[in-house]
């Protein structure tokens, strides 16, 4: 049996009225959530969108284009997603980047987490090589040291790999702070 309805071109309504979808709470719309969080391929490319998609929020939330917080930041996230694909990379897995900046806008957190758990990051030496600048790779981490004022690793808590992260303390209304006399 098939059904005909009286107007072909109408759109069905709904025959009891639906009543509108209520949260289950207000959310709080004094502080801004200046939260990022998306999951890359774990290759070079999921990695440069990473950093791109991070630079454009980065600006939407007041830390401009070509400003030293701003540079940083993409700086340690480019690098702590290149150490994702490059030594964190698990065929099929995916790394998953959640950037962070406090609503007070001082400290933006950088977490990186791959799904490799037997290979963990180690705390960077300074080495004459390294001044000299005769090696071409494996000073990801001495940058990410330099421009960050934390970082460290943890264990994934739901599942197999790692966290690192790194945070950045910001400089904020440096022309609205009071001049002295």
């Amino acid at each position: 049996m098939t059904f005909k309805p009286a107007n072909p071109t109408g759109t069905t309504q709904p025959t009891i009225p639906c009543a509108p979808l209520k949260a289950a709470s207000a959310p709080d719309r004094t502080a801004p959530d200046h939260t990022f969080e998306m999951r890359f391929t774990s290759t070079p490319r999921g990695a440069r969108l990473a950093r791109r998609l991070a630079a454009v929020r980065l600006d939407a939330w007041g830390i401009p284009y070509g400003t030293d917080p701003h540079d940083a930041i993409v700086l340690i996230l480019g690098e702590l997603t290149a150490n994702a694909v490059q030594h964190g990379h698990v065929p099929g897995r995916d790394f998953h980047l959640r950037l962070h900046a406090a609503p007070d806008g001082r400290t933006v957190r950088v977490e990186v987490t791959d799904t490799r758990a037997e290979r963990h990051p180690r705390r960077p030496a300074v080495r004459a090589a390294d001044a000299a600048g005769e090696e071409e790779a494996g000073r990801g981490l001495v940058l990410v040291s330099h421009f960050a004022s934390r970082w460290d690793w943890h264990a994934r808590p739901d599942g197999p790999g790692k966290t690192v992260w790194a945070e950045y303390a910001t400089v904020r209304d440096v022309k609205s702070a009071p001049q002295l006399p």
